[in-house]
């Protein structure tokens, strides 16, 4: 009898943790086949947002010619201000630029997700591998934390990788894809997301890890390194799959997002992959590639980047897609006095003088510092910008929304 009971308790321990198991699996996103499953077991469409220059600033959306990258843009406002004010300036900027009101704009027009484009370097220096200092933490447990109020799912997505994944301004590089070359960069890209898988491998409402945005661009003379991408893609996967086998890892191809002819079959059970696709002609044929790669190997597709056009380009290639069943997340969200995104704020007074100063004051430190603008037209363009850019001083752009089929829920 003893034994009896013994067996029926066992069983029922057995069948609780499985369901236990089962329970904790179905809290998050996942794949089946061609499609995302909702933890309520539906197929998900994603249509969502960037993040775009929040926490990776980018020159062309500081109306800037030359100083293209975050660290540039830093330069250049650290000459004009000091080390020190700089600092301050990008504290509040990291606050000012993305707040809840933004998640719950971009919830209220209909939208489901949002990725959020970051740099490596907010969550360890540069200059000192193993040190886990900065604010990356802080701004990602935010952001999610406001998603999660709103509901809707976040895609972490590495845009500035150790060394550089794509050696231009968009990965805050020094000019070349060393990332490639180097296995110290290799072995921390690894660590990155290792470090942040654990700190969100309990966390539904992120979606999953976009791992390298863009890497490899179309230059002949990186074209070597093509080989060397799924390679490192598996590495940084392994790493990730020890604290957090919950998420989706999302995968793009070379040729900034472009080619998926470096993959094999899939080598993980949570795989998507990823393409972007800017001022392309709005035609099956465009996206071909991508449906056959779906078709062949059976996984889901997404297209994590497209925009900067024109209205009617958008709305057809947002028909495009969904014609296809694949999920977008358009390019940027906020912009400075620009109608492609889908909220905009006004440039501020004296902003022109420092964009004179960031494209025509030369190299040489005389020079620079005969150029420099009046220091309280400076204060006064800095502090416009921190202003202007809160989403209560900005104004929608409703032909951007009507051409993604979504209404202002401003």
């Amino acid at each position: 009898m003893k034994k009896h009971y013994l067996v029926v308790a066992l069983v029922l321990v057995l069948l609780w943790g499985c369901s236990n198991s089962g329970s904790s699996q179905n809290r998050f996103v996942r794949v089946e086949g061609k499609e995302f499953i909702a933890p309520d077991g539906k197929p998900i469409l994603l249509r969502g947002m960037n993040l775009g220059n929040w926490l990776v600033p980018e020159g062309y959306m500081f109306k800037f010619r030359h100083a293209t990258s975050p660290r540039l843009i830093n330069t250049v406002i650290s000459e004009l201000v000091g080390p020190a004010e700089a600092r301050n300036f990008w504290a509040q900027y990291y606050d000012n630029y993305i707040r809840r009101e933004d998640i719950q704009f971009i919830k209220q027009c209909g939208m489901n997700s949002i990725r959020v484009p970051f740099n490596y370097r907010l969550f360890t220096p540069e200059d000192h591998p193993g040190v886990w200092l900065g604010p990356g933490f802080e701004m990602l447990d935010r952001v999610i934390g406001w998603c999660k109020e709103a509901g809707i799912w976040v895609i972490l997505d590495m845009h500035c990788a150790p060394g550089g994944q794509t050696g231009d301004n968009i990965d805050d590089s020094w000019g070349w894809p060393s990332l490639f070359e180097s296995e110290e960069s290799q072995k921390r890209v690894a660590e990155v997301w290792q470090k942040i898988a654990a700190r969100y491998a309990d966390e539904p409402t992120v979606l999953g890890y976009d791992l390298l945005n863009e890497p490899i661009p179309h230059w002949d003379e990186v074209q070597y390194l093509n080989d060397r991408l799924e390679p490192l893609y598996k590495q940084i996967t392994a790493a990730i799959r020890k604290v957090d086998k919950n998420h989706i890892i999302i995968l793009g191809g070379r040729r900034w997002d472009t080619s998926f002819d470096i993959f094999g079959p899939p080598f993980d059970d949570k795989l998507a992959y990823t393409f972007h696709k800017y001022w392309s002609d709005v035609t099956d044929s465009s996206i071909q590639e991508y449906l056959d790669f779906r078709d062949k190997y059976n996984v889901p597709l997404w297209m994590s980047e497209s925009g900067e056009n024109n209205y009617e380009w958008i709305g057809s290639f947002t028909d495009l897609l969904e014609k296809y069943n694949i999920g977008w997340c358009f390019w940027p969200y906020k912009k400075m006095e620009a109608p492609s995104c889908i909220v905009t704020f006004a440039k501020p007074e004296y902003w022109d003088e420092i964009k004179e100063y960031a494209d025509n004051a030369g190299t040489g430190f005389n020079e620079r510092r005969a150029k420099r603008p009046d220091p309280q037209h400076v204060q006064a363009a800095l502090q416009g910008f921190l202003q202007y850019c809160q989403f209560e001083n900005c104004t929608v752009n409703d032909g951007y929304l009507q051409a993604l089929r979504l209404q202002s829920g401003k």
